[in-house]
C-alpha cells in the first residue's frame, strides 16, 4: 500500500484460458508501484472474470475458501512498546476487527471480493483469523524483505499451521523499520513464497505509529487509538489484494494497480464523533475508517460496500 507523496486530505469462472504474449506491460509488485514484464492477457473471458471496469485479469488464481484464513505474526513489543499503539489493547482492537464474528469477515464491504474471479469461481468474501505468532525482534528492528518472509516461514515451522488457504501478517510494533520503503513509498505491502509445494501468502504492515504523517489519515480515530485504526485500514487493502491477486498475477490494471491501489487513501460516507474522528464502517460496537475498493460491475469504481453507490472514480 503507497502513500502518495502529498498531505493526506480526509476525502469526504468457469471455462478455460487461452493466454497470450504480447509484449510487454506494468505488474504490480504488492507495494503500490509496478515494473515491467512480459505482457500476458487472457483471450477469453468467463462467466465469472468480467474485464473493461477499469482492471484486468490476467491468468493468475484468487482466493477462494470461505473464510481464507488469517494468522497474526505479532513482531516486536506488542507489550509495552514505545508508543501509545505498542500495548495488548491494540492488539484486541485488530483481533476483533478479523474476528470470526461481528468483524469485516463476511461484510458488505469484504463482498467486493467476490466481483472478481478466476477459472474456478469467484474469489472469496470472508476472512477469519484463527491464529497468532509472537516474536519479539527475532530478526532485529531494522527488516528487508527477505527478514519478513523469514519471520513468516519461522513461525510456520514453530507452530502456526501450513496453510495454501492463509495470509500471515507480519504486524511490527512501532519500533520496527523496513528498509525497503515503509514510511516512504508504503505502510505496508503483500507478497507470496513456496514453502515445501505450498504457496504461502503474507503481508507486510507496519505501526503506523512509526510515522503517523504517513501512515495515519487522521489523528482522532473511533477507538481511541489512531495506530490501531490506520493499522486496520491498510491491513483491509493488503487482504483484499491477497485475495483478488495472491501471486502478482491475476487482478490489476494496466498501470499495475491492484484491487486497492485504485482506491488508496479514498474513503466512502462517513460520519464523524466528537473526539473520535470519522469512520464508515460499523462491525459489531466498533466503528472504523476503512478506504475503498475497486469494485469490478458497473463500468468499475471505488465503493465502500457491495452494490453501493460508487463514490469516486
Amino acid at each position: 500500500m503507497r502513500r502518495h507523496l502529498l498531505s493526506l486530505v480526509l476525502v469526504l469462472v468457469e471455462g478455460t484460458f487461452a493466454i497470450a504474449q504480447t509484449g510487454t506491460q506494468l505488474v504490480p509488485t504488492g507495494k503500490g508501484w509496478a515494473v515491467r514484464a512480459p505482457r500476458l492477457e487472457p483471450s477469453v473471458a468467463s462467466e465469472v472474470v468480467h474485464n473493461g471496469n477499469g482492471i484486468l485479469y490476467h491468468g493468475g488464481p484468487v482466493m477462494h475458501g470461505s473464510p481464507v484464513h488469517v494468522y497474526f505474526i505479532w513482531y516486536g513489543n506488542w507489550a509495552n512498546g514505545p508508543a501509545a499503539s505498542d500495548r495488548q489493547e491494540t492488539v484486541g482492537l485488530i483481533d476483533t476487527f478479523f474476528g470470526s464474528t461481528r468483524g469485516i469477515g463476511g461484510s458488505p464491504y469484504l463482498k467486493i471480493t467476490t466481483t472478481y474471479g478466476d477459472a474456478t469461481g469467484n474469489a472469496s468474501g470472508n476472512l477469519a483469523e484463527v491464529a497468532s505468532f509472537r516474536n519479539s525482534y527475532g530478526r532485529g528492528k531494522n527488516l528487508a524483505d527477505a527478514d519478513v518472509r523469514t519471520i513468516v516461514v519461522n513461525a510456520i515451522e514453530e507452530g502456526l499451521p501450513r496453510d495454501a488457504n492463509g495470509i500471515y501478517f507480519v504486524l511490527t510494533s512501532s519500533d520496527v523499520a523496513e528498509s525497503s520503503g515503509f514510511c516512504k513509498l508504503y505502510c505496508g505491502w503483500h507478497d507470496h513464497t513456496n514453502l515445501d509445494g505450498t504457496d504461502i501468502k503474507y503481508a507486510f504492515v507496519g505501526n503506523p505509529a512509526h510515522c503517523p504523517s504517513a501512515c495515519e489519515a487522521q489523528t482522532l480515530s473511533p477507538n481511541g487509538d489512531s495506530g490501531a485504526d490506520a493499522m486496520v485500514s491498510i491491513m483491509a487493502h493488503e487482504a483484499v489484494e491477497t485475495v483478488t491477486d495472491p501471486d502478482l498475477n491475476a487482478w490489476y490494471d494496466a498501470q499495475g494497480n491492484e484491487v486497492a491501489d485504485k482506491c488508496a487513501w479514498k474513503f466512502g460516507p462517513y460520519r464523524t464523533l466528537a473526539g473520535h474522528g470519522a469512520y464508515n464502517e460499523t462491525f459489531g460496537t466498533y466503528n472504523w475508517l476503512i478506504q475503498m475498493e475497486w469494485e469490478n460491475t458497473r463500468g468499475g469504481g471505488c465503493d465502500q460496500a457491495l452494490g453501493a453507490k460508487f463514490y469516486a472514480k
